[in-house]
């Protein structure tokens, strides 16, 4: 390993609420200094939204720089890298395709808080280039894809890191823990979801994209001839051919952590229910899902409605593990343990957004696999995959999880992947 690449990480302190702690939390301290430390130099690719929360919460380590910004969309770049100005540091260079500076010595880091679409792509490249990764949630747009970032990582030697926060909160972390203890007696169902009220988009033309968007960088692989008003900035969600839907956007924070807390790898089988019931305009993913992982001793569900708030044990978003001696409820932050009907135990949230962006730093220096490291991405994110899949064909899926196919089944497994287009291939690892 390159000297450039063996960084220093200054810890932020925290009192450990817990020995269960397993990470350095940033939650006494929200800044960092970097005396005699090396800095860790950052490429930003997406700035649109996700991008400018990264920008700030990677600022609040002081040894951290922004070397780079990549937007395909002028308009996002401005107020991005006010951002980075206004906290003292110095302005970093504005590129548009971040493939044109891969092989510059000029940073270190791949953040990538692109579209769904473009995350297993990003990844790859900059393993490839021998750079190391930061990328948003999901980790890819289909399975296979998914499965050469993970590749890509090993086979570069590079560390990987993703957007599922919630594993570096010390609440989920003392909650997992909790359930697999046996505290709860035998755990055989775990139920996730999320509800709220999103706008219609209603239904646009395709027309030509603004000036100030690069629409042909911006669709990638995909099509690049589809661009509508109500694409960009966030509703490619619900696009297949740019999102994964609302289970691949807030689907992967729930679906991670059952997925952990039940210790599995992968389902056997794989249904799912609902449509696009509420909604009349241009979305194609649907805005009522119920989807239903069934594995050897156990069952993991997931509901999403797009169209109203009244949630699941009186929230709007959770995890809820169910035991033979008792259940534990996890919301956005925090969770409750209630024997029956009556609540026996509540733990308060924890700080998570900063603790999860200080394991990924540490993880540069130790070389160990974050937290969140691809692999456990990829398997949580094919979770939301297979949901897809089993709705768009409404067909039960039977998943030979050890090869990553759908048994027996053409034209579900067909859905693993996608066609790329030419200048965007996905490379062959």
């Amino acid at each position: 390993m390159s000297e450039q690449n063996r960084r220093h990480f200054l810890t932020t302190s925290a009192a450990a609420s817990s020995a269960l702690v397993l990470n350095r939390s940033a939650q006494a301290e929200t800044t960092t200094t970097a005396a005699g430390r090396k800095p860790v130099r950052m490429l930003i690719m997406g700035v649109n939204g996700r991008g400018k929360q990264l920008i700030k919460g990677f600022l609040s380590f002081d040894h951290v720089e922004i070397a780079y910004i990549a937007d395909p969309d002028k308009n996002a770049i401005p107020s991005a890298v006010k951002m980075v100005t206004d906290r003292g540091r110095e302005e970093p260079k504005v590129i548009d395709d971040f493939r044109t500076v891969l092989d510059q010595d000029d940073w270190d880091v791949l953040v990538c808080a692109a579209p769904d679409h473009w995350h297993s792509l990003a990844t790859i490249l900059a393993c490839e280039a021998g750079k190391d990764v930061y990328c948003e949630k999901p980790v890819s747009h289909n399975v296979i894809e998914g499965r050469r970032a993970v590749e890509a990582a090993r086979k570069y030697k590079r560390v990987v890191g993703t957007g599922t926060q919630r594993r570096s909160g010390a609440d989920f972390q003392k909650a997992i823990e909790t359930v697999k203890s046996g505290r709860l007696g035998d755990v055989n169902m775990a139920r996730c979801w999320i509800n709220s009220t999103r706008p219609n988009i209603g239904y646009k033309e395709v027309t030509e994209p603004p000036s100030s968007l690069d629409f042909n960088l911006w669709a990638g692989p995909g099509p690049g001839n589809d661009y509508k008003e109500n694409l960009i900035p966030y509703h490619w969600h619900w696009r297949w051919d740019y999102g994964t839907g609302e289970c691949g956007n807030n689907g992967i924070h729930a679906l991670d952590i059952a997925r952990w807390g039940m210790g599995i790898d992968a389902p056997t089988r794989i249904s799912c229910g609902g449509g696009k019931y509420f909604f009349d305009d241009d979305q194609e993913t649907p805005d009522t899902q119920l989807a239903q992982f069934d594995f050897d001793n156990g069952v993991i569900q997931w509901e999403h409605r797009t169209w109203c708030r009244r949630g699941i044990e009186d929230s709007s978003f959770g995890i809820a593990f169910y035991g033979s001696e008792a259940s534990l409820v996890l919301g956005s932050s925090g969770y409750k343990i209630y024997r029956g009907t009556k609540e026996i135990e509540k733990e308060p949230g924890a700080e998570r957004e900063l603790a999860h962006l200080g394991n990924f730093l540490d993880c540069l220096e130790t070389r160990e696999r974050p937290n969140a490291d691809v692999e456990i991405n990829h398997r949580s994110t094919s979770l939301c995959h297979l949901a897809n899949i089993a709705w768009r064909t409404q067909k039960t899926l039977q998943w030979d999880g050890e090869k990553e196919q759908i048994i027996n089944d053409v034209e579900a497994n067909q859905l693993l992947g996608r066609t790329y287009r030419k200048g965007f291939e996905l490379p062959d690892v």
